[in-house]
């Protein structure tokens, strides 16, 4: 048995310390820096595989066989969107979010409805209580193994005699390891467990989900080192107070990061929503002043959102900026434009703006819909619901360009806009839109054409 070592760690970053300090060096965060006691044992906790021993040569580029990777679907298409085709076998997915957010439901969902055989391994519910949710999710899956077990020497040992072909571990912060004296959670316990179930992905060709929390800043908890040791980072994202989520890609060796996948939280699990545009605009009988539609693009998918405008006049003093979803350097910035360029007098005005859905939007492709908004909440006008808008506001007051205009222009007239508003300077190659186009180059002439 090796030597036991002391070693202190910054539970927030990770970052390890020869003694205990009072503010970490990395993070500049106090009364974080906790010692670990690090006992290794010399026995392995996962068998090496006989292809494991095999010694690799070097190769030239053209002398590499290219394999194609061999993916697992699993049945759920806003997941395989955003993996980029589905689960390859033998990579590490970590899926974080805030507490409560769906992580669970999500993944134990698509354990249920996967028709390879799962391991769900879970460390903070009790089998009965996944039960109830599983029945609560109206799906049944012979193949689904619920495993109760926080100890990774006796999940490899159920891993064994199981033999599945996708394991799903909920989460990684409640697994430990009897090679390490430390407790659950810990950075010493979160590196090795993690270092366990990547060395038993790759020699088995297993694909693992794992399931991480997050601290406050909202980071995955743990060391940072976890991030670079897993293939896929995935990022559930949402407000609990809103009914849908957002699944992101941070980290994808096997695909894009700029997908997205899209639900709906029910009584009954996720909802895969496939259009997105229906729960981000909101449904009102009247036309209201300080509501513009703005055409984004997340990934290579285009959505429609809705963006509000408050502009009242400041009864405190000094104006509030107050923004919901959008950059409020941002907001900033616009306001100016708007006041120095084309002299709209809003420096003694309160300006709220929210983008509706509760998603956070950083696309420049929707500042034209954010001046709309502003300029038709001062002035009191509503705008046409049936207009639509796509362009980057410049310093000097010009309307500019944004790209993948063509997918921005099909999406609108598929959800049957009526009018689209955007930059003349764009390159618009096709002919056929049904769709009324408006061209506009400065911010006096989107003005003139909206509240003639």
């Amino acid at each position: 048995m090796a030597k036991t070592k002391t070693t202190f760690f910054c539970q927030n970053c990770g970052t390890q310390h020869a003694q205990w300090v009072g503010q970490c060096n990395t993070c500049k965060q106090w009364n974080t820096i906790v010692e670990e006691v690090i006992q290794k044992e010399e026995k392995r906790n996962w068998k090496q595989s006989e292809t494991a021993k095999k010694v690799s040569k070097p190769l030239r580029v053209e002398e590499i066989e290219l394999n194609p990777e061999e993916r697992i679907k699993t049945n759920n298409a806003e997941l395989d969107n955003v993996l980029g085709g589905g689960l390859v076998k033998g990579s590490v997915t970590l899926l974080g979010g805030e507490p409560g957010i769906g992580k669970s439901t999500l993944l134990l969902q698509v354990a249920l409805n996967i028709s390879q055989k799962v391991l769900y391994v879970s460390g903070e519910e009790s089998q009965s209580q996944i039960k109830m949710r599983a029945e609560r999710l109206n799906a049944q899956n012979s193949n689904c193994l619920i495993l109760t077990e926080t100890n990774t020497q006796q999940v490899f040992k159920n891993i064994e005699d199981v033999q599945p072909d996708v394991l799903v571990i909920d989460s990684i912060q409640t697994l430990h390891t009897n090679s390490i004296e430390a407790s659950p959670g810990s950075i010493s316990q979160i590196r090795e467990t993690s270092a366990e179930l990547i060395k038993f992905a790759k020699e088995t060709a297993t694909p693992v989900l794992l399931i991480g929390h997050i601290n406050k800043e909202g980071h995955i908890a743990g060391p940072k080192i976890l991030e670079h040791m897993v293939d896929v980072v995935l990022q559930f994202e949402g407000d609990r107070n809103h009914t849908y989520r957002i699944l992101r890609s941070q980290k994808n060796r096997f695909g894009s990061t700029a997908e997205l996948g899209i639900y709906e939280m029910l009584s009954n699990g996720l909802r895969q929503v496939s259009n997105p545009s229906e729960i981000l605009i909101s449904k009102k009988d009247a036309d209201l002043s300080g509501t513009a539609i703005a055409s984004t693009l997340e990934g290579v998918r285009p959505l429609m959102i809705e963006i509000q405008a408050l502009v009242s006049t400041a009864v405190y003093g000094t104006p509030q900026r107050t923004t919901t979803g959008y950059n409020l350097k941002r907001l900033h910035m616009i306001l100016a434009v708007l006041e120095k360029r084309a002299g709209f007098k809003l420096g003694a005005k309160d300006v709220f703006l929210n983008i509706t859905g509760g998603i956070h939007v950083d696309d420049p492709a929707i500042d034209l819909a954010v001046v709309a908004a502003i300029l038709s909440s001062n002035q009191d006008i509503a705008i046409n619901p049936n207009v639509c808008f796509a362009a980057e506001v410049g310093l000097a007051g010009e309307i500019r360009p944004v790209s993948k205009i063509e997918q921005r222009i099909n999406e609108a007239e598929k959800l049957g806009y009526k009018t689209f508003v955007t930059s003349k300077y764009n390159k618009i190659t096709s002919k056929n839109h049904t769709i009324k186009l408006i061209l506009v180059g400065k911010i006096e002439e989107a003005f003139a054409t909206l509240f003639a």
